[in-house]
């Protein structure tokens, strides 16, 4: 009774501080708001009990990510005919987290025997790729102007495949590929969140944080509380809701005060065949590019270069301590992937800094075995980074901003990595505490990072799950089904 008044008091908090806010409180208050609800014990991570009754578990009502459960990996009980709306399907190296997560996750599905139809955008400039799967079809039409999927037009696409042969058992939107009007009085729908608008709120402040003083003042702050209640205004059309990462599955059931049985905890997964440790493709690739032995520290960066990735923040600590620290010039050298505004500024700093430009799969899956460590200073605190679970399953340690759905879900302690406050100096520190650490640190740190890859963030795991949530959604009771239920032993 307690713990329900404690969190009921912490959600009431929460509502009433945004009705403050609109109501022309300052931002201060609001920052100490959102300071104290962010660090009040409903944000602390969502812990998989010791143990069990011995009774099924109602996987409606699972608040742990279903990634720590083992589901039997042979063939489905039944196969079910799923339509997916994306607004982008990746094409290459140029691709998001979104629409990576949709490639891996429903290319799985589909090698699993499931009738995949996927509903997107067709590419402006490029042929779309082809796949050797007979239960994938894709549906393309035009995007809107703002490059969103034409919601009349995949409409008519979607109740024409409905009606072809038997209905669709399941229907996932990655986000908000279908809007919420359509979605509306859907009981088979399942919507995939990879940030929402709450913790996007976080970023603001630090952006806000880090400004320089010959920027101008930004009111995203204001517009973004706006955007927390239209999404708790709309949320609720949505059936059921699968949240990236434990933070965000938090906020849906707390804040956007989703009944805790229409959300469902599924970290994103990335192909374990591709990043795993391979000493000899990352040697190649120290060779390739020139990498000399005598550097007792690689330090790794990949994804977009662009400011709200944090890379403001990591040019001016490597700036300074490059600057002022000697024996770190001659011991450490980072290497940099991707492409974006802050490559031309990386090569400024000279000769410790490599930039490489984006690099394909294959590419980027010997770039991690290269490095010691992988960093990823994003101040965008939205869902699961791929980059930071590639590099763990690729047996590397990381270390990045201490943001709620990294530290809840990812760096959930110091033995698989390093985290720091997004400020010059925090991170500064952590970089000295990482090159003090050494090699053999960093190793050691590498192998539990892996053995957590793998146990949460594969994508055999990911798509399992995700599986038995569609098999749950079409449970069929006057068949004797009982996909909601599971019933073996953790471990």
């Amino acid at each position: 009774m307690a713990r329900d008044y404690k969190s009921a008091v912490l959600s009431f908090r929460c509502l009433c501080s945004i009705v403050f806010v609109l109501s022309g409180f300052s931002i201060a208050s609001f920052l100490c708001w959102f300071h104290c609800t962010s660090t009040s014990p409903c944000h602390k991570q969502t812990q998989l009990p010791d143990r069990y009754e011995d009774r099924p578990i109602d996987l409606l009502t699972f608040a742990s990510a279903w990634n720590y459960l083992d589901f039997a990996p042979g063939r489905p009980p039944k196969l079910l005919k799923i339509a997916v709306f994306v607004k982008k399907w990746p094409h290459r190296s140029h691709a998001g987290g979104l629409e990576r997560h949709a490639l891996t996750l429903h290319l799985a599905l589909a090698r699993r025997g499931h009738e995949l139809h996927i509903f997107t955008t067709s590419p402006p400039n490029s042929s779309f790729p082809k796949y050797p799967i007979s239960s994938l079809y894709f549906h393309l039409s035009k995007p809107t102007a703002a490059g969103y999927l034409d919601q009349a037009l995949v409409w008519k696409q979607f109740q024409s495949q409905n009606s072809t042969g038997r209905p669709f058992d399941v229907i996932h939107t990655e986000s908000v590929g279908l809007m919420h009007t359509r979605s509306r009085n859907i009981a088979n729908l399942a919507v995939s969140w990879h940030g929402i608008a709450y913790e996007t709120i976080h970023s603001d402040i630090i952006q806000e944080l880090v400004r320089s003083p010959d920027e101008p003042q930004s009111y995203s702050l204001t517009e973004r509380v706006m955007r927390v209640v239209e999404e708790v205004k709309f949320f609720p059309s949505y059936a059921h809701h699968v949240a990236t990462s434990d933070h965000a599955g938090d906020v849906l059931k707390r804040v956007y005060m989703i009944p805790e049985e229409r959300v469902h905890v599924i970290l994103n997964g990335v192909d374990e065949n591709v990043f795993r440790p391979n000493i000899i493709s990352g040697g190649d690739f120290r060779s390739k590019f020139g990498i000399p032995d005598s550097k007792n520290l690689v330090i790794g960066l990949a994804g977009r270069l662009v400011k709200d990735k944090g890379h403001p923040i990591m040019f001016e600590a490597l700036k300074q301590i490059l600057k002022e620290n000697k024996k770190f010039r001659e011991e450490v050298l980072v290497l940099v992937a991707g492409d974006g505004p802050w490559g031309t500024r990386y090569r400024d700093l000279g000769s410790n800094v490599l930039v490489l430009g984006p690099l394909e799969q294959a590419q980027i899956a010997r770039f991690y075995n290269a490095i010691d460590i992988f960093a990823n200073p994003t101040v965008r605190a939205q869902g699961l980074d791929h980059t930071l679970l590639e590099a763990m399953l690729s047996g590397k340690p990381v270390l990045a901003t201490r943001l709620a759905s990294i530290t809840g879900s990812v760096i959930v302690n110091a033995d698989v990595g390093y985290t720091f406050p997004p400020t010059v100096d925090s991170l500064k520190k952590a970089l000295y505490k990482v090159w003090g650490d050494g090699r053999i640190i960093l190793e050691k740190k590498g192998q539990v990072a892996r053995h957590r890859g793998l146990q949460l963030f594969a994508a055999t795991k990911m798509a399992a799950a995700y599986e038995r949530l569609f098999l749950c959604m079409s449970n069929d009771s006057a068949k004797g089904e009982t996909f909601c239920n599971y019933e073996d032993p953790l471990p």
